[in-house]
């Protein structure tokens, strides 16, 4: 649970007032996209159970749309790689916004396979959104890039709380519209996504990844004795446990968040109580980011990494617990597995960049993040399956179990250094 080489480094941020400047836009960006995620969240899995009919595959949309995420995450690496953050981050809300049209237009004509379709392309926004979170740490020194990942994570917050409340004016919308009214939401995604990259592209200048880049190059030209051993020149240490804690992390949030709009509704809740839930869990996962990276640069990547799996586990015994007629409880389950997904991303995110190179990090991130998305994915379409078969309490229970898979990770590699 000791600090790594990492955790206390004391150089200042190079080009501060750039780095400023980029925060500044990735928040204003965040907050837009934040909306759009959490819209889609809030009634993708009752749209498909009011499509299909069924409950068996109401874990599908958000499989989907995290399936999407995990091949969007490859393409906004890539570009990101080639090309820069703001083309790569521009691209992928972009993409979102065509998907978030895709899912309005499947509504309206009563198509699923266009409506899965068209959650898959989604999908990209929520890679996209949590790609941003890189953006914010290229500059930013080791000493402080807990701190600046946690800047544009909390940046969704405001989107994020405000989305899932919008739902229902959104849904009178889509009636006024003549379009079914759980398709509302996605009206609202599809404006907050091509916001966000607007803003992206007019004001994300210069490119930060870029920028670290040139100025990695200029100090190892100033200094070529140091050439020969750069330090995380390679793969540190810290890049499979900080991808295992956020791969566990996901998927266990993911498989309680997507059905417990589903559950609310099968006990007589409205779209209102299911909204102000995921509005708190998004909250949640967002909100303590400034806390948790102070944490994580003040005590350890790998203890707020167990953290993590504590807190999931408790979010998992209290949903299970939970009456359903309970909106407090049910309220307080999904903001502790926010606030454990918070400890598990930001902390492995900083462990990932820490063992990644200008040169190198883009790409790498993408990767680490096709695994996150496919563990969300996993999720989703199981939690419909185990909630079919067994119940929401059994499926709470199995995932705050699983979460405690992130402690003999950390312990492994702590013996091990």
């Amino acid at each position: 649970m000791t600090t790594s080489a990492h955790d206390s480094p004391t150089d200042a941020p190079p080009h501060c007032t750039t780095q400023r400047r980029v925060l500044t836009v990735l928040v204003a960006s965040q907050i837009l996209s934040g909306a759009g995620l959490a819209a889609g969240i809030t009634v993708g899995a009752l749209l498909a159970q009011d499509m299909l009919g069924s409950t068996d595959l109401a874990g599908l949309p958000t499989a989907l749309f995290t399936a999407g995420s995990a091949l969007a995450a490859v393409g906004v690496g890539r570009v990101c790689h080639s090309r820069g953050r703001r083309p790569g981050l521009a691209a992928g809300y972009l993409t979102g916004a065509v998907g978030s049209a895709g899912v309005v237009a499947a509504a309206a004509v009563g198509s699923a396979v266009l409506l899965f379709t068209a959650l898959f392309v989604y999908g990209a926004g929520t890679a996209t959104n949590l790609q941003a979170r890189y953006a914010g740490a290229d500059l930013a020194a080791p000493a402080r890039r807990a701190r600046a990942v946690s800047t544009v994570l909390v940046a969704t917050t405001l989107g994020g709380v405000v989305g899932p409340t919008l739902a229902a004016p959104a849904g009178v919308l889509a009636d006024a519209l003549g379009i079914p009214t759980l398709a509302g939401p996605f009206l609202l995604s599809g404006a907050a996504y091509g916001l966000a990259a607007l803003v992206l592209l007019v004001w994300l200048r210069p490119d930060p990844l870029l920028l670290a880049r040139r100025l990695e190059a200029e100090r190892h030209a100033a200094d070529a004795a140091t050439t020969a051993q750069v330090p995380g020149s390679g793969r540190g240490p810290g890049l499979v446990l900080g991808a295992l804690t956020m791969i566990v992390a996901q998927l266990v949030m993911v498989a309680v968040m997507t059905m417990t709009p589903v559950h609310m509704h099968d006990h007589g809740h409205g779209t209102v109580a299911s909204g102000l839930v995921i509005g708190i869990h998004v909250g949640a996962m967002y909100l303590p980011s400034p806390v948790t990276g102070w944490l994580v640069d003040r005590y350890g990547r790998r203890t707020v990494a167990v953290a993590a799996g504590l807190t999931l586990l408790a979010a998992g015994l209290t949903a299970a617990a939970a009456p359903a007629h309970s909106v407090a409880l049910l309220a307080l389950a999904l903001a502790l597995l926010g606030l454990g997904w918070n400890f598990g991303l930001v902390s492995g995110t900083a462990m990932i960049t820490d063992a990644l190179p200008p040169a190198t990090r883009a790409k790498a991130q993408g990767m680490a993040d096709v695994s996150v998305a496919v563990a969300g994915a996993t999720g989703g379409l199981a939690s419909g399956v185990v909630v079919s078969a067994g119940s929401f309490p059994v499926l709470a229970l199995a995932s705050g179990i699983l979460a405690l898979a992130i402690l003999p990770a950390v312990a492994a590699t702590a013996a091990g250094r």
